[in-house]
């Protein structure tokens, strides 16, 4: 009778030990941090989702803002990250070219894999495609072809990455915009409906139909947008 009393108690213990094991497991794993296995060396990505407001990106501070917190849960943080977006001139503050907001380089993919060297390499010969143009994830983005196509990637900017000249809203009112106005978009993917120049083109391909994320969508978009790391 005792022995079997004894025998309760123990596994009495053991089944106690056991379930704060399982508490203290559960705990450990739910504190655990997001990780994609990303290169540290990463200096280079394309957002892996719009932030849920089309071309309202909160204005640049949003936007980079944003380039920073995916960098961050991707596990590359302590970088000055800058999307590459250019801006209208208003209300006596002039406008501001996407490529004078991203540093020198190079750039890194999540990979890293080098896909330029400096300004002139990333507006000239670059190693941007759809296999180098990735999510800070390390993952490639759909393109033309695919079931989805997301390749139309915001940038309100011309093949320099300079705000386009025109009188037309070009960056869905300087990135604050979900429901007038449209943008620039480039084909990260660098195909088109032809084989001209605008259609290869990373950063400058055509206007948008509109700055939500339905007119985006029906170019073959989904709100993404370029971010470097300025240092």
């Amino acid at each position: 009778m005792k022995k079997s009393k004894h025998k309760i108690a123990l596994l009495a213990v053991i089944v106690i030990l056991l379930l704060a094991f399982l508490v203290q497991f559960s705990d450990k794993k739910s504190d655990t941090k997001i990780s994609y296995h990303v290169s540290p060396a990463m200096s280079f990505f394309i957002t892996s989702v719009n932030p849920g407001r089309g071309g309202d990106l909160g204005g640049l501070a949003g936007a980079d803002a944003y380039c920073t917190a995916l960098a961050k849960e991707a596990g590359v943080p302590g970088k000055e990250w800058h999307a590459y977006l250019s801006t209208s001139p208003k209300n006596g503050t002039p406008g501001i070219n996407a490529k004078d907001r991203i540093g020198n380089g190079p750039w890194y993919n999540a990979k890293g894999e080098l896909v330029a060297n400096n300004l002139e390499e990333l507006h000239g010969v670059n190693a941007l495609s759809k296999v180098t143009a990735l999510n800070e994830k390390g993952e490639v983005i759909s393109g033309r072809g695919d079931t989805v196509n997301m390749h139309d990637i915001l940038t309100g900017s011309n093949d320099k990455g300079e705000l386009v000249a025109t009188t037309t809203d070009t960056t869905c009112s300087n990135w604050t915009s979900s429901d007038v106005g449209s943008t620039y978009v480039g084909h990260h993917d660098r195909i088109g409906i032809n084989e001209s120049a605008p259609m290869k083109s990373w950063n400058s391909s055509h206007m948008t139909r509109g700055c939500s994320l339905p007119a985006l969508r029906s170019t073959g978009g989904a709100g993404l947008f370029y971010c470097f790391a300025t240092k």
